[in-house]
């Protein structure tokens, strides 16, 4: 099968097309024909090594994190899929590989696609739309009017979250640019900071939430807009104790890695709230429930561009400006 890989690490010319084998099938797996597939941020950071230490994959690697398509054959335990369904999923993060032809992924993983959407559409929420969800109510637990400051509302996080703070009942600030600001309230946002402009931790006080996108000053700075008992939950800081722990990381990384985020947990206890580290997992159950409200009209897909299968290597190099609206999709199967 036709797939974008790397063979060392490095920046955009580590990616090649190349011949691989079809994915093998456990007993456990099902196999999709991928129609469409997305780029987020995480394939540049795995691309570029950042993240060899937490997660060491052997080389060479096909990258992509996110996916819909066709069920094409399932193994022998698998109940809940037959050939034909349209499905859409993150794999695990030890069975990624988006950006080929064809995949093998755990039947716990997957769900059938919202039926609203077309395959490109589909392919752009499982990662965006399973971090927003275990963001807002698995960690921070989001209630109807409390108050969430979503950084980057532009991107492809922000977008979907949101979208589910607002199904949430959720008052939200969110950071952008100005050009950006109308498109943002229309997706449900009710303050908008223009980053450019404006310092958000001057202007935004008493929240209840933060979900950081940035990490480095952002990061840093949210602790001062949460109030006593609020919440700084990120995907970009560094990784805390807890996920250091549930990693299976080797003792010398989790020592790093408690190292790395000592200076923000302690400023968050001088501050009386605390800080989160959020590396999203692969969940089918959760995607059903995200498929559920999107066919229900309450969150829509947001995608900045498709490009076709051929053109990988420049969807992952438009991802890595930091200019799209949304997500950014390759399109596999014409």
């Amino acid at each position: 099968m036709k797939a974008f890989v790397i063979d060392r690490y490095g920046s955009s010319n580590v990616v090649r097309a190349s011949e691989m084998p079809e994915p093998e099938l456990r007993d456990d797996d099902v196999l999709v024909q991928i129609h469409a597939a997305s780029v987020n941020p995480l394939d540049l950071k795995i691309r570029s090594g950042a993240l060899k230490l937490v997660l060491p994959y052997r080389l060479p690697l096909i990258l992509g994190n996110d996916l819909a398509g066709v069920v094409v054959r399932v193994g022998a335990r698998v109940r809940s899929f037959k050939p034909g369904d349209e499905v859409y999923t993150r794999p695990g993060q030890d069975r990624i590989g988006a950006f080929a032809e064809y995949i093998a992924v755990r039947e716990d993983t997957l769900a059938l696609k919202p039926a609203t959407l077309n395959m490109e559409d589909a392919a752009s929420i499982p990662l965006v739309g399973l971090t927003g969800w275990q963001a807002l109510i698995e960690k921070a637990n989001l209630k109807k009017g409390q108050k969430v400051l979503i950084h980057a509302g532009s991107g492809g996080v922000g977008t979907f979250a949101i979208q589910l703070a607002k199904h949430l009942g959720a008052y939200i600030a969110t950071t952008t640019s100005a050009a950006n600001r109308d498109w943002v309230k229309r997706l449900g946002a009710d303050v908008v900071i223009d980053y450019k402009h404006t310092d958000f931790e001057a202007v935004l006080h008493d929240y209840d939430v933060v979900l950081d996108t940035q990490g480095g000053a952002t990061l840093m700075k949210s602790i001062s807009v949460l109030k006593p008992g609020g919440k700084l939950i990120s995907i970009s800081g560094p990784p805390d104790p807890d996920f250091a722990r549930a990693s299976g990381a080797p003792w010398f990384v989790r020592v790093a890695m408690g190292m790395l985020s000592y200076r923000i947990r302690k400023l968050a206890k001088r501050h009386q709230v605390s800080y989160v580290f959020l590396f999203m997992s692969a969940n089918g159950e959760q995607l059903q429930q995200i498929a559920e409200l999107i066919d229900a009209g309450t969150i829509r897909a947001v995608v900045d561009k498709i490009f076709p299968f051929a053109s990988t290597p420049e969807a992952l190099d438009y991802v890595e400006t930091g200019r799209a609206k949304g997500k950014v999709v390759i399109k596999v199967c014409a």
